[in-house]
């Protein structure tokens, strides 16, 4: 069986071959492809991965040893900085890849990017397309603003302004997305997704797709160890990102801010790269609106020593940072099934999480941690219309314009209720050791069943079986 993937990243098995620094997103994606590999001889699938690259690399096909066999590794040009175009040009590239391997069945993780939209359209046989649903694209557009106050979601700095990223160009972006994942999912025969969240929203926009479900398997590091209480910083807060808005970050800033009476040891670990430095010139001149007004958050409730942004981390060390935390938060305004929160699970981490998105699939209220009411999110026409102009500028119709139609008053007091929200989950989880030892106990045990890879693989090798059987 020859399985085509088109991936949003190189794989980092194929970034070490060719030596160049891999990607450390998707971790789950190696997961799942080591799997395929070590059992090769079993599944006898021919793998094959396309991904994004520069115009250099643009058409460059490589081996891979895998050990017992071959990776196939594919690579054709897109400009992923700017994921909201769409460029004819990837239905050319990529039909040309799709030829010369002549798949079985063609697999697309994700309708954020345009090669999978220019997959849809190149490959003419929808029967053997299978689209794996990650985030929600139309639903991120919606939540993307936080309930950040109007100000804010109206500033513009020197940074947004050359860059033509604002914060409400970067919510634009992700309504052209949304367009475009809506047009992806009618051309798909087949669906994968995993909550009842995303279930919906495909089944709005393609009734007359193959909805298969299927769990992911994560990076393998985070199927050993386990959190252990008395080696944990107490009152340490983990997030696995937060610089973008989506991510909800601002609401765990106010929240600290009462927190830390409470707990003087108080301190947030946040991976990835900090937004709010502005020591130098040109930490001052590359400030977003966004970092901007973290940084107002933080001097505001007194956690300049408390918050530290630890950079970019590869498995292993955000595995450290999880076992060293007292408590991993997810504070998204919005996620489908965030491997976050399934990497702290597996690892037995106390969790908070907002009740948003399909979070509640994978994590269940009062036995694998607490769920806190977050963003509310309002549901609007899927068919939502939002285009570039000639000048490249975004600009979008007056349905995208109701987002911003409530008041500052409205918006600040939502931003200040949810904060409330998750203050109360953080200090519940903490004022009772009993009942957080029992949250983490259940949480791994749960997470253990859902990124289970064994059970993960049997239900996509099966799926890989049905489509291409139905299709004989």
């Amino acid at each position: 069986m020859r399985i085509l993937w088109v991936c949003n990243i190189m794989l980092p098995r194929i970034a070490k071959e060719l030596g160049v620094e891999g990607s450390a997103k998707e971790g789950w994606l190696s997961g799942l492809c080591d799997t395929i590999l070590e059992r090769r001889q079993e599944n006898e699938i021919e793998l094959h991965v396309a991904f994004p690259a520069n115009k250099e690399q643009d058409g460059m096909s490589y081996t891979v040893d895998a050990g017992n066999g071959k990776l196939y590794a594919h690579s054709f040009y897109e400009d992923i900085s700017h994921a909201e175009r769409y460029d004819n040009a990837l239905e050319a590239s990529l039909l040309q890849i799709i030829e010369k391997i002549q798949p079985d069945v063609v697999h697309c993780f994700g309708t954020e990017y345009a090669h999978t939209l220019a997959v849809a359209k190149c490959f003419k046989h929808p029967e053997r397309l299978l689209i794996g649903m990650q985030g929600v694209c139309r639903v991120i557009a919606e939540a993307y603003m936080a309930d950040l106050p109007e100000k804010v979601q109206n500033s513009l700095t020197f940074r947004d302004w050359l860059k033509q990223d604002s914060i409400k160009q970067q919510q634009q972006k992700f309504v052209l997305r949304g367009k475009r994942e809506a047009e992806i999912l009618k051309l798909a025969g087949n669906v994968t997704g995993r909550t009842a969240f995303d279930h919906d929203y495909v089944q709005k926009c393609n009734p007359k797709a193959e909805y298969y479900t299927m769990n992911e398997t994560l990076r393998g590091c985070f199927y050993e160890g386990q959190w252990v209480y008395e080696n944990c910083e107490k009152h340490t807060i983990f997030l696995s990102q937060g610089d973008y808005p989506l991510k909800g970050l601002h609401y765990l800033l106010i929240a600290a801010g009462r927190l830390k009476v409470r707990y003087p040891d108080l301190k947030i670990n946040v991976a990835g790269n900090s937004l709010v430095n502005d020591k130098t010139i040109k930490d001052k001149i590359k400030i977003s609106g966004y970092g901007s007004y973290l940084r107002h958050l933080i001097a505001e409730n007194g956690l300049e020593d408390r918050i530290h942004f630890l950079g970019r981390l590869n498995a292993e060390e955000m595995k450290a940072q999880y076992l060293k935390c007292g408590l991993y938060v997810c504070c998204s305004a919005n996620e489908n099934s965030p491997n976050s929160l399934g990497e702290a699970m597996l690892l037995g981490v106390p969790c908070v999480a907002a009740d948003v998105g399909g979070i509640s699939s994978l994590f269940t209220r009062g036995e694998d941690g607490i769920l806190y009411s977050g963003y509310e999110y309002v549901e609007k026409d899927i068919n939502n219309t939002c285009s570039l102009n000639k000048n490249e500028n975004l600009g979008c119709d007056s349905e995208l314009k109701n987002v911003y139609e409530n008041s500052k008053e409205q918006k600040i007091s939502k931003l200040e209720r949810i904060s409330a929200n998750l203050e109360s989950a953080i200090d519940e989880m903490w004022k009772n050791q009993e009942k957080m030892l029992y949250y983490c106990k259940n949480a791994r045990e749960h997470a253990r069943k859902t990124h289970d890879k064994e059970q993960n693989y049997r239900i996509l090798t099966e799926i890989y079986a049905k489509i291409t059987n139905a299709e004989r």
